[in-house]
């Protein structure tokens, strides 16, 4: 075989690895198991792709989504590389079909689901076949502690054991914290393995939280003010899709929906929609997204904040795959934390778990929301949040996100902080948020009489300060540890060590507050739509190569980023070239693919440098 730069140019079309895809592929390339953890859009395939084609044996994959599989082995094929996926969407004659191509060594690459593994056909398989490697893609479904824990995926080393001898083992994921990553490695059993972090940083996302009246009416906004682009819109709850979905069909906007009510049959279709441009807009649940590779997504809006920093990392990453400037946007609202709560005391994903280990994940899930919904107060730079939840540290300032792009005042709220922090000491830390803002607010509810908290020293002290500045200041004290809030079931708030202090004037507590509403000119964010995006160089021509590659993929029943990503004909618009060997110049177009569909966007381009007067 080729060397890995041979085979990168060949079947992929670059010419050069991107960070810490050379460094992995080496190490299984030596026989060392790896782990790899990359931020979605990093380029994690091409890390165990590219070593698969080189070993000499087959290379397992094992991914948790049918649509991750389909999605990447389509990608293979029209790459010129022989691959096929094992799960639950064939019938029982193509099972059977691609379980003899298997054995055939037809192919170099089986995706495969983690259930199938045990099942007695592919141990069959497995065990008469040469096997150098396995791959477990999405690999924090593993951890207990990870944010999508599959048990089926304990099932892996149970598999990898019954072997007649150990392939090579590599693992990749975009989100995991250390706790997760050392989750990982003993889960998975990994020997010594080569662990590498790229880094969780994707500089071409803007990052932004509104707390809007109107949640629909922002995103109405956004999609006419962005009709060329295609995103995504993750709501909590079906009922929300469902509403949201049917607002925006009625306003004329090409959507489709995806939730775990549909039929199989009809999430199909509509992923399809999405994948193909039918419908460039999607609104979904968490169902939709994981193995879904689509390089053109341009925004991502959270209509509800969801339950952890790792589920919005991961869901917000669907932007910009491509590289170019993405939105990352999450409308926020206090009705989110108490649905979230909700979720968290009824889950029944980890049923199986005993009692204890239980009560300890519901302990784990209730923290990450605290921390989930602390990104939604906080006046620091929201980029910086996220990377130091994942242990990495920057500057506290990124320049592209909404807070780093808001002028702030600074106010001193010490006056405000003593009657909270006395509230919460004077009825012995026994009560939660709401009715501690109830209580210094001054409220004459049932529940405040009921508690006897009308009697509390500090009941109605600051009445003169609004409802919504309280809570700012409240979950101000929570951020800077002045006050800690529970885990339990209910959460209460209790005092911290340095919450005396508070109360004894030896604080001065100052927090920052927007000045102004508008994040940026209008000018500005023109500017910065802009950033990065050479589409507009030659526009006519972008959009001819972007319809011959839609009628490409109707003809081949094919995505159209699998043909080419919007990123490589933007390069062929930018480069103009006329000749095969120029042609192998743009990023993404490999050998295999030119062969398949260079002349014809050649063509094109040639007919659009006559008709311009570009030759």
């Amino acid at each position: 075989m080729n060397n890995k730069y041979q085979v990168l140019k060949k079947y992929f079309g670059y010419d050069e690895f991107r960070e810490g895809q050379e460094l992995l592929i080496d190490s299984i390339l030596d026989g060392n198991d790896t782990l790899g953890i990359m931020p979605t859009g990093a380029g994690k395939s091409i890390c165990f792709q590219i070593p698969a084609l080189m070993l000499e044996g087959i290379t397992l994959v094992v991914s948790p989504l049918i649509s991750l599989m389909k999605d990447q082995v389509s990608a293979l094929n029209q790459s010129g590389i022989h691959a096929a996926f094992l799960n639950s969407s064939l019938t029982q004659n193509q099972y059977k079909l691609a379980l003899q191509y298997a054995k055939e060594g037809r192919y170099k690459i089986i995706y495969i689901a983690p259930e199938r593994l045990m099942t007695e056909d592919f141990l069959d398989l497995a065990l008469n076949s040469n096997i150098s490697m396995i791959s477990i893609d999405e690999a924090h479904c593993v951890s207990q502690w990870g944010q999508d824990f599959r048990p089926s995926y304990l099932k892996i080393v149970e598999f990898i054991e019954s072997l007649p001898s150990r392939p090579i083992v590599s693992a990749f994921t975009a989100t995991a914290t250390t706790e997760v990553k050392d989750d990982i490695i003993r889960m998975l059993k990994l020997q010594d393995p080569t662990t590498l972090t790229t880094g969780f940083d994707r500089k071409n996302l803007h990052f932004s939280v509104q707390t809007p009246k109107d949640k629909y009416a922002v995103v109405s906004k956004y999609i006419k003010e962005n009709e060329d682009k295609s995103g995504i819109i993750y709501c909590l709850t079906r009922k929300i899709v469902e509403e949201v979905c049917e607002r925006l069909d009625r306003e004329g906007v090409a959507v489709t929906r995806y939730h775990a009510g549909l039929s199989d049959a009809e999430r199909h279709k509509n992923q399809d929609d999405f994948i193909y441009d039918v419908k460039p807009i999607m609104v979904a649940t968490n169902a939709f997204g994981m193995g879904i590779d689509k390089s053109n997504v341009s925004f991502v809006i959270h209509y509800n904040m969801p339950k952890n920093i790792e589920s919005y990392y991961q869901e917000a990453g669907r932007s910009g795959r491509d590289g170019e400037p993405a939105e990352c946007i999450l409308l926020y609202a206090g009705q989110d934390v108490v649905t979230n709560q909700f979720f968290i005391e009824n889950n029944s994903d980890n049923e199986g778990l005993d009692r204890e280990t239980f009560e300890v994940v519901k302990q784990r899930d209730r923290e990450r929301l605290k921390k989930m919904t602390f990104y939604c107060f906080t006046n620091e730079c929201l980029r910086d949040y996220i990377l130091r939840y994942f242990g990495e540290y920057g500057t506290n300032y990124c320049g592209n996100c909404s807070n780093c792009m808001t002028q702030f005042d600074t106010l001193d709220v010490t006056d405000i902080a003593q009657g909270i922090i006395g509230c919460i000491l004077d009825c012995r830390q026994r009560y939660g948020i709401t009715v501690i803002i109830d209580t210094v607010h001054g409220s004459n509810s049932a529940k405040i009489r009921q508690y006897r908290m009308n009697e509390n020293q500090y009941y109605g002290k600051l009445s003169h300060v609004t409802i919504p500045r309280l809570r700012q200041v409240l979950n101000h004290l929570i951020l800077t540890n002045y006050l800690n809030l529970t885990n339990e079931e209910y959460a209460i708030l209790k005092l911290t060590p340095i919450s005396k202090s508070v109360l004894d004037d030896n604080e001065l507590i100052t927090m920052k507050l927007a000045k102004e509403r508008e994040i940026v000119p209008k000018e500005k964010k023109l500017k910065k739509a802009t950033k990065g995006s050479s589409k507009n160089k030659n526009p006519e021509l972008f959009e001819l190569l972007r319809k011959l590659r839609t009628d490409i993929a109707k003809e081949e029943s094919m995505p159209p980023y699998i043909i080419f990503t919007d990123k490589t004909l933007t390069q062929m618009c930018d480069l103009l070239p006329t000749t095969y060997e120029e042609m192998l110049t743009v990023s993404g177009v490999g050998e295999v693919k030119y062969s398949k569909y260079g002349e014809r966007f050649l063509k094109i381009i040639n007919q659009y440098m006559r008709s311009s007067k570009k030759v």
